[in-house]
């Protein structure tokens, strides 16, 4: 069975940072392509970042709205995927999903505001 557990939100100030985790089970984070979705109050669940490995090489992909503010990792020996946000704003505010396959996790909550 596979379960996909989210961890890391809370509160923050604008320009601050937030590590959010994502801990699996019945799934290896390090051979499955995993992935951030996020889903603001009133707007559709948008993706954020995805990690895969593609001929032996780790990739990583970003939304334009979160390039160079937010980075995807994953640990192999936690089997934890990892999304370091640093720099967030008001229109970070959301729940943040973790995916994999057609799995996804229950969502922690990111809200940034002063």
């Amino acid at each position: 069975q596979v379960q996909l557990v989210e961890s890391g939100g809370g509160l923050v100030q604008p320009g601050g940072s937030l590590r959010l985790s994502c801990a699996a089970s019945g799934i290896s984070v390090n051979s499955d392509t995993m992935a951030w979705y996020r889903q603001a109050p009133g707007k559709e669940r948008e993706w954020v970042a995805r990690i895969a490995r593609f001929f032996e090489r780790e990739r990583t992909y970003y939304s334009d709205s979160v390039k160079g503010r937010f980075t995807i990792s994953r640990d192999s020996s936690e089997n934890t995927v990892y999304l370091q946000m640093n720099s967030l704003n008001a229109e970070d505010t959301a729940v943040y999903y973790c995916n994999a396959r057609t799995f996804w996790g229950k969502g922690t909550l990111v809200t940034v505001s002063s």
